[in-house]
C-alpha cells in the first residue's frame, strides 16, 4: 500500500507543556471520527507509548537516535504508515532540545527526517503579547523546520485566548490550530519517570475518552488532518523500497512474558520480533495466575513498577515459586529493570510519607533491591558484553558497544554472594557502575532496557539460545 500522509510532529517550546496529553486526546478524536491513526514517540520510552497504544487503538512505536540508525527510522515510519490514514509523533522535551549541539538527535531532526510539519504545543500560562516572539524565534532558528501551526495550552479563560490569538495573527504566519483551557479532567497522575502507566490506571479509557471529547471540542481537528495531506513524504516513500522482504518464522517456542500492571514495559517492535524469531508469546499475569504456564520453553520479564505492587507480588506465592523453580531448573529467563527487581530476595519501598518496608520477592538473585528518592541511573547506557553473555552478539553487528537506556529509582544491596556479569559499563550506571546484566543458570538479568535493532537483534540472539538449551535438554 502507498503511503497517503505525511506524519505530524507534535512537539513544544520545552517539556511539561502538555503536549503528551494533547497527543493523547487527539489520537482519541481521531480515532472517533473513524481514522486508523498510528502514534510514534521519540524515546527511549515506555509510559507515553503505553497510552498512545490505549488511545489509538494502535502499537506506540519508539524512535530513539541512540538505538536506531537514520534509515531504521524511515523504514518503520514507512512500513507503519502504508496501513493507517494519518499517524502522530510525539517528541520529549522541546523540539529543538537533544544531547548533541548540532542537534542531530533532537526532536527537529527526527521531524526533519521523516519531512514531518511540527505542530507546537504551548503552555501558556502568564503568557500575552511574548508569544510573538517565542514562535518566531522557534520559525527562525531552522528554516527547515516547517511549523504548520500551533496549539494553545493551559489557557486562563475565553479573554486569555483572544489575547493571544490577536498577537499571534498580528506578528506571525502560523495557525493556531487549536486552544486548549486549564481543565482538571486533562490533569493524569505522575510519577517519577513521568505519567502514571495506563496499564496501572483502571479508568484509563475513561480518562483517554474524557481528554479525547475535550481536544475534539477545542482544536480545529479538520484542519490538522489537512495539514496531513498538504505535503508529499518523499523520504519516507523512497524508503519504502528499501525495506527487506522477510518471511516470519513459524512459531516453534513458547515464551511466557509477564504483562500485567506490575509489568508491562514491552516495545512493541520487540515482541514482534521475539514473533519473527519464531516465538509464540503467552502473556501471564504475575498478580492473579498461580503459576508460570506448563510447558513453556522461555521467560521474558519487562521492566515496570513492581514496586507499587509489593503486596499483590508477595501475596502470590504459588506464582513467585514456579518463577523460582523454573529458573533454577534452567529456563532461559531475560529480565529488565523491574523484573530484575523481581527476581531478588526482597524490595525495599522507600515511598514518602511510608515507613519503609521490605517485601520477599523470587529469589533468585541473591540481592535485596532498595528504592530510593533519586535515579540510580537515568538516560543513555553503553556497554560491551563479557564471556559471560549466555547469548552473544554476532561480532559483525557490533563496533565494541551496544546503545542501550536505563531509568532506575533502585540498586542493589546486601548482596550476598559474588555476580556474574555480561556487560561490562562504558556509560551510564547499571548495577554497580561498572556492570550489568547477571548471570545465573540460563537467566539473564540487568537494568538496561534493549531495543531490537540492527545494532542489537537481541530477539532473534535469545530465540536461538533458547532452542539450544532445549536441544542440550532433549
Amino acid at each position: 500500500m502507498p503511503i497517503s500522509a505525511n506524519p505530524l510532529f507534535i512537539s513544544a517550546a520545552h517539556k511539561s507543556s502538555g503536549k503528551t496529553t494533547i497527543t493523547i486526546g487527539l489520537l482519541a478524536a481521531l480515532k472517533n471520527n473513524g481514522l486508523n491513526v498510528q502514534p510514534f514517540k521519540k524515546g527511549p520510552d515506555y509510559i507515553d507509548p503505553l497510552w498512545h497504544g490505549s488511545a489509538s487503538g494502535r502499537p506506540c512505536y519508539t524512535l530513539d537516535f541512540n538505538t536506531m540508525s537514520r534509515d531504521e527510522i524511515l523504514q518503520l515510519v514507512s512500513r507503519k504508515l502504508t496501513s493507517c490514514d494519518i499517524s502522530l509523533i510525539e517528541g520529549n522535551k522541546g523540539l529543538y532540545d537533544g544531547l548533541d549541539l548540532d542537534g542531530s538527535n533532537s526532536n527537529a531532526a527526527i521531524a526533519k527526517l521523516v519531512d514531518a510539519p511540527v505542530i507546537l504545543v504551548l503552555d501558556t500560562r502568564g503568557m500575552t503579547r511574548g508569544i510573538a516572539p517565542l514562535i518566531l524565534g522557534y520559525q527562525d532558528f531552522d528554516p527547515g523546520i516547517n511549523i504548520a501551526g500551533v496549539i494553545l495550552n493551559q489557557l486562563g479563560g475565553s479573554r486569555h485566548e483572544s489575547k493571544l490569538r490577536s498577537v499571534i495573527e498580528h506578528y506571525t504566519d502560523v495557525s493556531v490550530l487549536g486552544a486548549v483551557h486549564k481543565d482538571k479532567r486533562l490533569e493524569i497522575v505522575e510519577r517519577h519517570l513521568g505519567l502514571m502507566p495506563s496499564n496501572e490506571d483502571g479508568e484509563a479509557q475513561k480518562k483517554i475518552s474524557d481528554i479525547g471529547s475535550i481536544i475534539s471540542s477545542q482544536v480545529d481537528l479538520d484542519k490538522i488532518i489537512e495539514i496531513s495531506h498538504l505535503h508529499s513524504p518523499k523520504h519516507l516513500k523512497s524508503s519504502l523500497k528499501t525495506i527487506p522482504n522477510t518471511q516470519p518464522i513459524k512459531a516453534q517456542i513458547q515464551l511466557a512474558y509477564i504483562n500485567d500492571s506490575a509489568f508491562g514495559f514491552y516495545y512493541p517492535g520487540d515482541l514482534e520480533a521475539l514473533e519473527a524469531a519464531g516465538a509464540e508469546l503467552i502473556e501471564v499475569n504475575s498478580l492473579v495466575d498461580k503459576q508460570l504456564p506448563d510447558n513453556i520453553d522461555g521467560l521474558f520479564i519487562g521492566g515496570g513498577f513492581p514496586e507499587e505492587r509489593l503486596k499483590e507480588l508477595n501475596a502470590n506465592q504459588s506464582f513467585r515459586q514456579s518463577v523460582n523453580n523454573a529458573i533454577e531448573n534452567g529456563l532461559p529467563t531475560y529480565a529488565e529493570c523491574g523484573g530484575l527487581m523481581y527476581l531478588c530476595r526482597s524490595i525495599l519501598s522507600n515511598q514518602e510519607h511510608e515507613e519503609e518496608q521490605q517485601v520477599d520477592m523470587v529469589g533468585v538473585i541473591p540481592a535485596d533491591a532498595k528504592m530510593e528518592e533519586n535515579p540510580q541511573g537515568r538516560g543513555l547506557i553503553r556497554f560491551s558484553e563479557t564471556s559471560s553473555m549466555p547469548w552473544p552478539t554476532d561480532a559483525e553487528t557490533v563496533d565494541g558497544s551496544i546503545s542501550a537506556h536505563e531509568f532506575h529509582y533502585s540498586h542493589l544491596i546486601n548482596i550476598s554472594e559474588p555476580l556474574n556479569f555480561a556487560y561490562k559499563i562504558h556509560r551510564g550506571s547499571g548495577i554497580d557502575g561498572q556492570h550489568d546484566g547477571i548471570v545465573y543458570k540460563n537467566l539473564l538479568a540487568c537494568y538496561a532496557h534493549l531495543q531490537d535493532t540492527n545494532q542489537n537483534h537481541w530477539a532473534k540472539r535469545f530465540i536461538q539460545f533458547i532452542h539450544k538449551t532445549k536441544e542440550k535438554l532433549n
